[in-house]
This record gives C-alpha cells, structure tokens and sequence, in this order.
C-alpha cells in the first residue's frame, strides 16, 4: 500500500536561489512517514515513548533530481517494507512528486530500542503488520 499526503513550500524554506533549500526534504518525508506510522501502523510516537518504546533512524539514503519552489503544492509518498536479511528493521521509499514529476527520492531505515537501552527490535503488534510487506535490502542501495 502507498500511503501519500499532499504539501505546499513554504516560503521560509527558500533559499537565496529561489529552490526549496535541500536541508527541508527530508522534513517534509519525515511528516508523511510519520502519519503513516501513526495512521496505518498504529504506533503513536508520544505514547510509546510514556511506556519506554523509542522508534528511531538508523540510516537514510536521498536521491535529489529537481528543485521545488515557493508555493509548489506537491505529494509525498510513503511505502513500507521489511528486511531482506530479516533484521528488525522497517525500510520506508518515498518519493516528492509535483506534476506526476518525482523530485526526490529516499529510503530511511528504522527500529525500535528501549528507552532503558538495548537491542533493537520491532513491538510485536508493528513485526505482525511488516511481515507480509514485501522486503527491501539495504545493502543494495548506493
């Protein structure tokens, strides 16, 4: 399942060359995977963090290939895989598109750990809903 949500630029994310500076990208990813987390994988950040559940970024790769602007009304997409090598690992690809163009693409990798610390590992309600997600290997990806 794609998961997306529609953005608009703002303008304080401009820069002196009149593209959306690079450093907002993964912002704006950031915000659509986590309403996908929280919308379709039924983890809520600030209440798995009261009970000691911390989900976290382990790697991310971004791929920049055209530049928004001021006021571009765009989409970002989200698609969840697991782990080729069966780590406990959720993989997200998104992508930026604006006209059906994609501008921007990423994998960002993540897992859970305890507050306490630990080894990583997904809750078992968030492994449930991955194991049938196709998988996606990481190493692969340059």
């Amino acid at each position: 399942m794609e998961y997306s949500k529609i953005y608009k630029v703002k303008e304080e994310h401009i820069d002196v060359q009149g593209i959306m500076d690079g450093l907002y990208y993964p912002f704006y990813m950031e915000w659509c995977r986590h309403d996908y987390i929280k919308e379709v994988l039924g983890f809520d950040f600030a209440e798995e963090a009261a009970k000691g559940v911390h989900m976290v970024l382990s790697q991310y790769t971004l791929k920049f290939l055209r530049s928004l602007k001021k006021d571009d009304e765009f989409t970002v997409t989200c698609g969840l895989f697991g782990d080729a090598a069966g780590q406990p690992r959720l993989h997200f690809k998104q992508a930026i598109v604006l006209n059906g163009k994609v501008m921007t693409t990423a994998v960002f990798t993540g897992t859970c750990v305890a507050a306490t610390g630990g080894r990583p590992y997904l809750p078992a309600e968030m492994a449930e809903k991955v194991k049938d997600a196709p998988k996606l290997d990481v190493a692969t990806l340059k």
